[in-house]
């Protein structure tokens, strides 16, 4: 049998075999069948000349070329999705290990091979191969890449406009459904950037006085994490910053009674010192 490295090649020969399925700038495209709610593929007009291709990650597995729709694979959507959040060149072996771990290297490696020749191929490549390693393609766009960008941004102070930053923080869970160990790592990072982004974002509002763009970014925070102390205690900062100290009142109760219904646990000291005095 082919071991990982020895299979390029047989990859090389098999990206020039057209795949099936309706082709549009030498991709194959979702057409729609009964139940699937895909639009047919001649009714879609491309919005992007440049036939840009993206790979969705928040809020599930979606993949474009032009505009449309591309069918893959549960595999190959393991792959492009473990590609993508490996953010570089990652070895076959790693690859096929990851992606197959209760399987020999041979058949792992197989699988792989098979995953790879099953990919659609628009007009930029989705996996950049070598004998040794595969990396996704450098034109594909990620929107994970995109959300980790605007969270950095917003950490480091480098926000030109606040309200869209908020926005663009509001990404969801990455493959919310999905429940690989790899999977939960990238999950779990997201999820940490973009809470303390938005309470960065909600803290330097307050300090500038513009109240209702930090509620705004007080309540994105406390929406994706309710159960995180610093993005309540951020929001109940604005309120007492704008001086409504009956609705920081009202948000520390909400959240104490949800936390000891949750996890039977008392608000920190240091929440406490934020609404003692509006209790004396």
């Amino acid at each position: 049998m082919l071991d990982c490295t020895q299979g390029a090649r047989l990859e090389q020969l098999a990206f020039h075999v057209k795949p099936e399925g309706r082709e549009f700038g030498g991709a194959a495209l979702a057409t729609q069948t009964p139940g699937q709610g895909v639009a047919p593929a001649q009714s879609v007009r491309s919005e992007n000349p440049a036939g840009e291709v993206k790979l969705c990650l928040l809020d599930g597995f979606h993949l474009t070329a032009f505009g449309l729709p591309l069918l893959v694979s549960p595999t190959g959507q393991r792959l492009l999705a473990f590609l993508a959040l490996s953010e570089r060149a990652v070895s076959r072996v790693f690859v096929a290990g990851t992606l197959w771990p209760d399987m020999p290297e041979e058949r792992s490696c197989a699988n792989l091979r098979s995953t790879l020749w099953r990919l659609p191929r628009p007009s930029a490549p989705l996996v950049e191969t070598s004998p040794q390693s595969l990396r996704l393609g450098p034109s594909v766009k990620v929107d994970v890449y995109e959300a980790l960008d605007a969270a950095r941004r917003a950490l480091h102070g480098h926000a030109s406009d606040e309200e869209e930053t908020i926005d663009a923080c509001r990404f969801g869970d990455l493959l919310h459904d999905w429940y690989d160990d790899w999977i939960l790592v990238g999950r779990e990072r997201l999820r940490q950037l973009r809470a303390h982004a938005l309470e960065v974002i909600c803290e330097r509002l307050t300090d500038a006085r513009k109240f209702g763009q930090a509620v705004d970014a007080g309540l994105a925070a406390v929406s994706t994490e309710p159960l995180r102390e610093s993005a309540q205690r951020v929001l109940i900062k604005v309120h007492l910053a704008e001086g409504n100290q009956v609705q920081a009142l009202r948000q520390y109760d909400a959240y104490r009674r949800q936390l000891a219904g949750e996890l039977g646990l008392e608000p920190s000291e240091q929440m406490e010192q934020l609404v003692r005095h509006l209790r004396s």
